[in-house]
């Protein structure tokens, strides 16, 4: 088996539709949208697969050789969870040489290297993971650090504890 079926609730993917479908651990009788057992499956079935699942040893390159093999030459990968859950090496192979449709990466392998081969490419995009950096999660850490402050030196219990093992 290609992964851990924890991942498929985290894989969305689109067929030549205009809804989006996701994938799930386990077949669900009350979901409208089709069932596939491992990614591998998934990736034959799809047009495009996102990827935001974490990774563990079961995930660690999910998206290999054979997976982007399914995908062809118009399937197209976005990774938006991490670097490894992508067999890099492969990916920026068949990108190159236009096996593999197109990727959309804000995660790598070996970050902060990105590979040179993909910058030039048009069927590639390339940006900064930066999912939490918006006003209102400045603002919660604004807070956080200052109602832990308030909270120091009134001797009072911290807001947030960091344990130490």
């Amino acid at each position: 088996m290609l992964a851990s079926s924890n991942c498929y609730t985290a894989i969305l993917i689109v067929k030549g539709e205009t809804s989006w479908n996701c994938g799930t651990r386990s077949k669900k009788p009350s979901a409208s949208f089709a069932y596939y057992p491992d990614v591998l499956e998934l990736a034959s079935n799809s047009d495009a697969l996102i990827v935001c699942c974490s990774l563990t040893q079961e995930t660690y390159h999910i998206i290999n050789e054979e997976v982007m093999r399914a995908l062809g030459k118009r399937g197209v990968v976005v990774n938006v969870g991490r670097g490894p859950l992508i067999d890099e090496a492969r990916m920026v192979e068949w990108s190159v040489h236009g096996d593999l449709g197109g990727a959309g990466l804000d995660v790598f392998e070996h970050e902060p290297k990105v590979p040179k081969e993909l910058l030039g490419l048009d069927n590639v995009v390339l940006s900064s993971h930066c999912a939490v950096i918006t006003p209102e999660s400045f603002q919660a850490v604004q807070d956080l650090t200052v109602n832990n402050l308030i909270a120091f030196f009134a001797n009072k219990p911290l807001v947030s504890v960091v344990q130490f093992q």
